[in-house]
């Protein structure tokens, strides 16, 4: 049943990021392209934008009733960087709202449009930078041990600094793949074409990078990854289609060069999560806290399945809809 539960959680962080991070993504498209983008991110994310936060509140949801050691932790550990996070999307959300729907006037729009895209990255930045607190190990809860070592420390640091680094050029790479996607303009397809080889080696560069902060920072990233053949596998796997997405941007197939970026960002995730299994949040001196110790009581693991259950038949085929009848449909 934990296990379970924990699968579906691993699916909702999964299409959060391949769906929700190509939302981010687009506003630091618009960043790297000076605004050039604007209308092609508006009219591919405007349908949808919003929907995809739902897998993030999912993931949110089953935390705090699921394992909420976990939740319990992060929150408080790394409260500054998830709230900084909360308050880019709350930005960027208004931002984008007032530029699509409601500001007609230049001016104005000019300035929902700055707000959109710096927020976006910041957003995306701190994501990344989260992520890593919760990867690196220095979390502690010794709360006696000062504000700077209990809620400075364990996110202030190169190795975080890198992932947030990482997760920018992954959710611009995403945004940018499913962009050329969207656009029928030759010139247009050229353009985000180029600017997507670019980002495939930003994207390698960051990977190593994360890979060398982790050294620094003393947190033995390499021989974990090592001694753990399925995030091998996940790396190889993604290697090896690279090719096949660079072919595929060449002769300019947006299905598959699609299908092969959601590939390799479902690896890149996959990898992480063998690397850190059993263990969801890493403390300093331990103990760790796992999947094992940090489980809901199994009355309330019954009842979340349950919920869960309901709301895997109900929110899949609505989404599935709302991308049939404004994704699909209009490719």
């Amino acid at each position: 049943m934990t296990e379970i539960i924990l699968t579906i959680l691993a699916i909702c962080l999964l299409l959060y990021v391949l769906l929700g991070g190509a939302d981010f993504g687009g506003g630091i498209l618009e960043l790297l392209t000076r605004g050039k983008a604007a209308g092609i991110v508006t009219r591919a994310i405007a349908p949808v934008w919003e929907a995809n936060h739902m897998w993030l509140i999912l993931v949110v949801v089953i935390l705090f009733v699921g394992f909420p050691s976990v939740y319990s932790t992060i929150l408080t550990a790394l409260h500054i960087p998830v709230l900084l996070v909360l308050l880019g999307i709350i930005f960027r959300g208004s931002a984008f709202t007032f530029r699509h729907y409601d500001i007609e006037e230049e001016t104005p729009k000019a300035i929902y449009s700055t707000i959109f895209k710096y927020s976006s990255l910041l957003t995306t930045f701190f994501l990344g930078v989260t992520a890593g607190g919760i990867i690196l190990g220095n979390i502690t809860t010794d709360y006696s041990q000062g504000f700077y070592t209990v809620y400075i420390r364990p996110w202030f640091n190169l190795f975080s600094f890198f992932m947030g680094l990482f997760i920018v050029v992954l959710f611009a790479f995403l945004a940018n793949i499913y962009t050329v996607g969207e656009i029928k303009d030759e010139s247009h397809i050229r353009r985000f074409t180029r600017l997507a080889k670019r980002l495939i080696i930003f994207l390698v560069v960051a990977g190593a990078l994360v890979f060398i902060a982790a050294e620094i920072n003393g947190h033995s990233l390499f021989y974990e990854f090592y001694h753990s053949p399925v995030s091998i596998v996940s790396v190889v796997l993604a290697s090896l289609a690279l090719p096949v997405l660079w072919k595929g941007l060449n002769q300019n197939k947006r299905n598959l060069v699609r299908m092969v970026a959601g590939f390799q960002t479902t690896m890149i995730v996959t990898g992480w999560f063998a690397i850190q299994f059993p263990v969801l949040v890493k403390i300093e001196g331990g103990p760790d806290i796992t999947l094992a110790s940090s489980v809901a009581p199994p009355e309330t693991q019954v009842h979340l399945l349950i919920a869960l259950v309901v709301g895997v038949f109900i929110i899949f085929p609505a989404m599935f809809y709302l991308y049939r009848t404004f994704k699909f449909d209009s490719n």
